[in-house]
């Protein structure tokens, strides 16, 4: 099997607490916040099954019940559920203590309060994977919606992936997709951490690398990102 054959189950990032999205998020959990008529969650595990992966692992923290509940009926693809207590275990943590269910193969990582305007971000990501053990969909700056930070990264020949730093911007943004191998995390303890120092570690090593989304992508962390996001969807005819 090739590598992007290995590809056959996604990680649904969606126990945050949706603090920036309050008021919506103090009746639930973020990823159930509606975006044109359908739940953030559903819109990635749509994406997910587009893409024929068979397998999701959604983490559960904040109202993870009703976010359980709501999931409860789906037929596609199968889910898992990875709950996250006592503590939430951010990014980093909450993949890391999922990896047992997600396999011994490389998968899918998908935030679930993204929405890409376009073709399906997994296939983008797939097409250009070379085996690296972090591969992360970006989107430039300009198409970008309801983001209003200076940008992310910067691309090299390659694909390999440089830190804004110190710059006053960079020109791409991540979007919240990416490929990962459980090699990646290597070294890493049980407990909350975030992604970054995973990245920064695979950066250093020359192994992290990046790929260009070609639609248009949202970020849906706010109320604001809302409207941002169904804009970009009635742009992209979608």
């Amino acid at each position: 099997m090739s590598e992007a054959g290995a590809l056959r189950a996604a990680m649904v990032l969606s126990a945050g607490f949706g603090t920036r999205m309050r008021p919506l998020t103090e009746h639930m959990p973020k990823a159930m916040v509606p975006v044109a008529g359908r739940a953030l969650v559903d819109r990635a595990l749509d994406r997910v099954a587009e893409a024929g992966i068979p397998r999701a692992v959604v983490n559960l923290h904040y109202m993870g019940a009703m976010l359980r509940s709501h999931l409860a009926g789906r037929a596609s693809p199968e889910i898992a559920f990875s709950e996250e207590q006592p503590e939430i275990l951010d990014t980093g943590g909450g993949i890391r203590q999922a990896l047992p269910m997600l396999g011994a193969a490389p998968f899918f990582a998908v935030n679930s309060d993204a929405v890409w305007a376009g073709a399906n971000p997994l296939d983008r990501l797939r097409a250009a994977w070379g085996g690296e053990p972090a591969c992360l969909l970006l989107v430039p700056r300009e198409r970008a919606r309801g983001y209003t930070r200076a940008g992310d990264f910067f691309l090299a020949p390659g694909g390999h992936l440089a830190r804004r730093g110190s710059a006053e911007s960079a020109p791409y943004v991540y979007t919240g997709a990416q490929i990962l191998s459980p090699e990646a995390f290597e070294g890493t303890g049980p407990g909350a951490f975030s992604l970054n120092p995973v990245w920064d570690r695979l950066i250093a090593e020359g192994r992290l690398r990046g790929v260009v989304y070609d639609g248009l992508w949202a970020d849906v962390g706010t109320p604001a990102g809302i409207a941002a996001a169904e804009a970009a969807l009635t742009e992209a005819g979608q």
